[in-house]
């Protein structure tokens, strides 16, 4: 982990309803509240004028510095002089209570921990509610400061806080002398809260992240950024529909000042299910049953079509909108809100969902409530694959231009029906499978057949191309093809030839909507990784993953995108793919074979 000026420098805080963002510097620069995809009501990294913030201001006597309270999600914020010192402890709450289920209110709290001295300081409290449409107004009442904005929508903040809200409102120097506290709270509280109950509420939220913890494998080599990592995972859950987000954030533009700003709070079928499938591998089981809940939930018609991906509650219109208002994260337009590729047809995601659904069965074959349901998505699945996998698609990287026959599209419908079989044979003795092992086959020689050039010597991005793509590398993640086969190890080392640059990988270099991209897809340089470690290059694979990880920021977490010159992190953050990736890489180097 290294500092970098100018880059993603953010703690992640959540409770699995919401999350926020919080700079080194202390300041919430994006929170969505009641829940990921309500509209921001803290949203200055996206508009630093207008955007809004939450931020404790020191003078330049203080130095500042950030970490996680160990094994939780708790981000403590130091302050400290010569004389004075205190830290600032921010957190979303989160336990369970009597009744088993878990208290995870739409609030942040920031605990003002007293640590020597008089310390002096200033807040700056700028919500500006719904996207920072409209004029947000702060009124001082008796027990709290509420927000409020009433133009094109009506929407209300609350701050409660044993700290002078007039001083604190209009931002004037207090002095800290014993423990303090701020909470920012959707909604109106009955019970006012006091140092007391915020107090409980810091112990209990620690306790949960620490208890959830204990129940993570603990790992040799690379433990502390595999905890990570499955915090941060385990933040991008949602739990009341068991969806897991792509990301927290939207429009954090993959290179600054393009337009490759998307929405990523939604649940995408693809990268939710490689993520359920990694922290099933960390034995968080309840996250996987939530999420396979989740999937059973969307299809309830046996010939209702996939999408790509969801809302978090399910919905399956994602309309895009621009809000034109916002200057974007570093000046970086459109500001987009939605995605318009939900309606996309993209084929691999059978074979991924097919994949999740395997590994459930085969690992959890004791929990046999759900299997019948389960087998009619599996039967439902591979109908679909039969019908549509000779069909062009827009692929994973969902080119928004004309279908093309994507390789990686056709791995993943083998993928599907290769599943498909194995679950056949661990629920009915294999009954169905007979009947679907000749379309596994079929697929399989037609992938060898075209996805190969012999020119190249490798594997193309999709049919009858010249152009090599990272994604045809997880050939052997999912079994298509043994590491030490021949054209796998040419198709490794022709993607580390061409694709390889300043120790990062492109995705692909032929042109696409939006033209060659200019950074590089953080999951892909784990996937190269990866397969170095597979074909037998252990020592190259440890040299490039370890500079991989220098590459995160203070904090250990990853965005989606890297920038290859300046290595600045770039893109949505924190990305769901980058973090199940970087577990998967660290359990090679963990493992004994």
């Amino acid at each position: 982990m290294q500092h970098k000026k100018d880059t993603l420098n953010y703690g992640i805080i959540g409770n699995c309803k919401s999350s926020a963002l919080i700079n080194e510097d202390s300041s919430i620069d994006w929170c969505c509240l009641p829940q990921f995809d309500s509209p921001s009501v803290f949203g200055k990294i996206l508009d630093d004028k207008i955007g809004g913030q939450f931020k404790i201001v020191t003078d330049a006597s203080y130095s500042i510095s950030q970490e996680y309270c160990k094994n939780t999600c708790i981000l403590i914020t130091k302050f400290q002089s010569q004389a004075h010192a205190f830290h600032l402890l921010d957190f979303m709450p989160r336990y369970q209570k009597e009744s088993a289920n878990y208290y995870a209110p739409p609030e942040i709290t920031r605990f003002l921990r007293h640590v020597k001295g008089r310390p002096s300081f200033k807040v700056i409290y700028d919500p500006k509610l719904e996207y920072a449409l409209g004029i947000t107004r702060n009124y001082v009442k008796d027990d709290f400061i509420v927000s409020i904005v009433d133009d094109e929508d009506y929407d209300t903040l609350y701050l409660y806080t044993d700290l002078d809200k007039n001083n604190l409102l209009s931002g004037s120097e207090m002095i800290l002398e014993k423990d303090q506290f701020m909470t920012a709270s959707y909604n109106e509280k009955i019970e006012i809260p006091t140092i007391d109950t915020i107090y409980y509420e810091l112990e209990v939220t620690k306790t949960y992240w620490l208890h959830w913890c204990y129940k993570t494998p603990t790992f040799k080599n690379y433990n502390a950024e595999v905890l990570r990592s499955a915090m941060t995972l385990k933040l991008l859950t949602f739990e009341k529909s068991g969806a897991v987000l792509a990301a927290a954030t939207t429009s954090l533009p993959e290179t600054i000042g393009e337009t490759r700003n998307w929405d990523y709070r939604f649940c995408w079928i693809r990268d939710a299910s490689m993520v359920i499938k990694v922290i099933a591998k960390l034995g968080h089981v309840k996250i996987v049953e939530n999420f396979i809940r989740y999937i059973i939930d969307l299809i309830p018609d046996k010939n209702e079509k996939l999408q790509i991906m969801y809302g978090i509650n399910g919905e399956k219109m994602l309309t895009e909108k621009t809000l034109s208002h916002l200057e974007g994260y570093k000046g970086s337009k459109p500001v987009r809100i939605g995605n318009a590729a939900f309606f996309q047809k993209q084929n691999d995601i059978y074979g991924i969902l097919m994949d999740v659904i395997h590994y459930q069965i085969e690992k959890f074959s004791k929990n046999k409530e759900r299997h019948e349901e389960l087998w009619s998505i599996v039967k439902a699945i591979v109908w679909v694959v039969q019908n549509n996998w000779k069909l062009a698609d827009k692929g994973i990287w969902e080119f928004r231009n004309k279908d093309q026959h994507f390789t990686f599209s056709k791995l993943l419908c083998w993928v599907a029906v290769d599943r498909a079989i194995k679950i056949s044979y661990l629920i009915q003795e294999g009954k169905s499978a007979k009947k679907w092992e000749n379309l596994r086959e079929e697929i399989h020689s037609d992938i060898m057949q075209n996805a190969w050039n012999e020119q190249r010597q490798s594997f193309m991005q999709s049919y009858n191309s010249t152009h090599l793509d990272a994604s045809v590398l997880l050939m052997e993640y999912y079994g298509f093809i043994k590491a030490k086969d021949p054209k796998y190890v040419k198709t490794v080392k022709a993607i580390e030839k061409e694709l390889m640059h300043e120790g990062l990988l492109f995705r692909y270099k032929n042109k696409d909507d939006f033209g060659t991209p200019s950074s590089s897809f953080t999951v892909c340089t784990f996937w190269f990784i990866n397969s170095l470690y597979k074909i037998g290059e252990r020592e190259k694979s440890k040299i490039l993953f370890d500079k991989l990880l220098s590459y995160s920021n203070h904090l250990g977490l990853f965005s989606e995108d890297i920038d290859f010159k300046t290595k600045r992190l770039l893109g949505n953050f924190p990305q769901a793919y980058s973090h199940l990736a970087l577990i998967d890489n660290a359990m090679n180097f963990n493992s004994t074979n």
